[in-house]
């Protein structure tokens, strides 16, 4: 996205002619041309970062220039790519830009430039070629914030290929071990199964959610088992009505019982009395 200088020797005014003290090498990138490419560029480092937090072993940064001459001069070659990942070396974030014969020779092992109006024509041909002769970088994409245009290439025999897109229209990077693709009118990183890969909000806010939704499942259990607690309370007081009903009826049936029997009593000892009056309870009967 950001235009480089590629002044050569014989258009250069002399006063710019300077050569650059040993370790003093600056990053020389004009201003990023709108805040969508800064948030993208952002957004590709955070989320690498988030991923690879436990690792040492690489250096992603964006919008910092590549020197790769060792005799540099302000108007020699030199990069700077909007996103860049070296792999194999240290997380120094004091690095003021990417001086290559300092870094044991190593260029970008990844390269995504992020294309605007005024780079685009570049970004696909002279930068494509640098890549792929001087740097040698095994993966290069670029990528249009407001088109949508993505395109990758890998280094097949020392000439970049095109990666053909996955069923999700995604792009494999080998060097990354992760697939690019466009997710909600971004660039984002997507693991080998096809999961997101978050920043650390969106990982924040998952694990909340997550936390929320675990308390909200065990409400739900407790809330089940007391539900389950008070329905065995209910079977158990209704199974102790019936028997309570049962009781009820057993014991109405003996009392209906003994008040047959009670009632043959009385008759009983009521027709003795009579016989003993001499009165002929048969007839009477």
């Amino acid at each position: 996205m950001t235009i480089t200088q590629t002044l050569s020797l014989t258009n250069t005014p002399a006063k710019h002619e300077i050569i650059y003290p040993q370790g003093e090498f600056w990053s020389d990138e004009p201003p990023l041309e709108t805040n969508l490419h800064l948030t993208q560029i952002i957004l590709l480092i955070k989320c690498l970062e988030w991923l690879w937090q436990d690792r040492e072993d690489y250096f992603a940064t964006g919008n910092l220039t590549i020197y790769y001459s060792p005799n540099q001069k302000k108007s020699e070659f030199f990069r700077g790519p909007d996103f860049f990942v070296v792999l194999g070396t240290t997380r120094n974030e004091n690095r003021r830009s990417w001086v290559v014969w300092q870094e044991e020779g190593k260029y970008p092992n990844v390269i995504i430039e992020i294309l605007s109006d005024s780079t685009a024509k570049t970004d696909r041909e002279e930068k494509k070629q640098i890549y792929q002769d001087t740097f040698r970088t095994p993966d290069y994409f670029w990528f249009e914030p407001y088109s949508l245009e993505f395109k990758g290439y890998t280094l097949i025999r020392g000439k970049y290929q095109e990666i053909e897109a996955n069923e999700n229209g995604w792009l494999w990077s080998e060097e990354l071990g992760l697939y690019l693709g466009i997710y909600e009118s971004k660039l984002r990183y997507f693991s080998p199964n096809g999961e997101l890969i978050l920043t650390p909000e969106e990982a924040n806010l998952q694990e909340r959610q997550e936390k929320e939704l675990a308390l909200q499942q065990q409400e739900y259990e407790r809330q089940q088992k007391e539900l389950a607690l008070q329905q065995q309370e209910y079977e158990r007081q209704q199974k102790e009505l019936a028997l309570q009903q049962q009781e009820y009826e057993r014991q109405q049936k003996e009392y209906e019982r003994q008040q047959k029997e009670l009632a043959l009593q009385k008759i009983a000892e009521l027709t003795a009395r009579l016989r003993e009056l001499g009165i002929n309870t048969d007839e009477n009967l």
